[in-house]
């Protein structure tokens, strides 16, 4: 099979012509708060992977370990701070329970599937970053959704929440309804992502192998490593985040910290 055809840049900018119909929309709308944040979403995301494909360029072509674990390790730290600043709590208390959760749930995923993979050298970086930006990237919502829902639900019944403690429940049985309902937010989307693949449409990196020339059965083979792995890693880094944090976000009371929960346009 072929690899996948070439898009010419001067194309590729005619194709962002298209944007015309949704602002177009909006503006008629009068979304103009909608299509501010539309508009610089869509800037950000060319600039930021412009950049990021001169950066993968060095990567793949020095191929070196300390190289490619560093850029994980830059990769870690900022899906945690965007994690705690998105979920409107203060990295201060949470930025090590969230850096941790994804740390673990990543580091045993990505072994499995570099075993699973054996790419040579074991850290390549063609299969050590996507596969590391796939698993943190869908960590990434999960946890934004546990942990905004775990405290603005135990914000909003903290009197249910004191109650149980009143009434001789330790830490850990007063916040379980609390955990329980934030795993169940977190958790939906990616079950029904997960099961509608192949059904309602094909998942982002089984598309882009078949056009870049892998053969159907071998793309399939990939993209349930990637659904699997997904799964496991999103489950562990939710749970443990929240275990975590209990201890980072209450005092050796079982007291909510008061300078805990802030903005997500002031978190620190």
């Amino acid at each position: 099979m072929n690899n996948a055809a070439t898009i010419p840049l001067t194309q590729l900018i005619a194709f962002y012509g298209l944007l015309i119909i949704p602002f177009a929309i909006l503006w008629q709308l009068k979304l103009g708060d909608t299509l501010r944040k539309f508009s610089v979403s869509l800037l950000r995301m060319t600039f930021q992977l412009g950049l990021i494909a001169l950066y993968l360029e060095f990567l793949f072509r020095f191929n070196h370990l300390w190289i490619n674990l560093g850029w994980l390790l830059v990769m870690l730290i900022v899906a945690s701070s965007l994690i705690v600043k998105q979920a409107g709590l203060s990295r201060r208390h949470l930025f090590t329970a969230s850096f941790t959760a994804l740390l673990v749930a990543a580091s045993i995923v990505l072994a499995a599937m570099l075993l699973l993979v054996k790419p040579t050298p074991w850290y390549d970086a063609r299969y050590l970053v996507p596969l590391a930006g796939m698993l943190l990237g869908n960590c990434l919502t999960a946890n934004i959704l546990t942990l905004e829902r775990f405290y603005q639900s135990i914000d909003s019944q903290y009197d249910r929440y004191m109650n149980d403690l009143l009434l001789g429940a330790s830490q850990w049985e007063a916040a379980l309804p609390f955990v329980r309902e934030a795993l169940k937010a977190a958790l939906n989307p990616m079950i029904a992502t997960t099961a509608t693949l192949g059904i309602v449409y094909l998942p982002g990196m089984m598309t882009g192998q078949i056009l870049g020339g892998t053969d159907p059965i071998t793309a399939v083979a990939y993209q349930v490593m990637i659904m699997a792995g997904i799964a496991v890693s999103t489950v562990i880094s939710t749970v443990l985040t929240l275990i975590l944090s209990l201890k980072a976000g209450f005092d050796g009371f079982g007291l909510l910290r008061p300078s805990l929960l802030v903005s997500s346009a002031t978190a620190e």
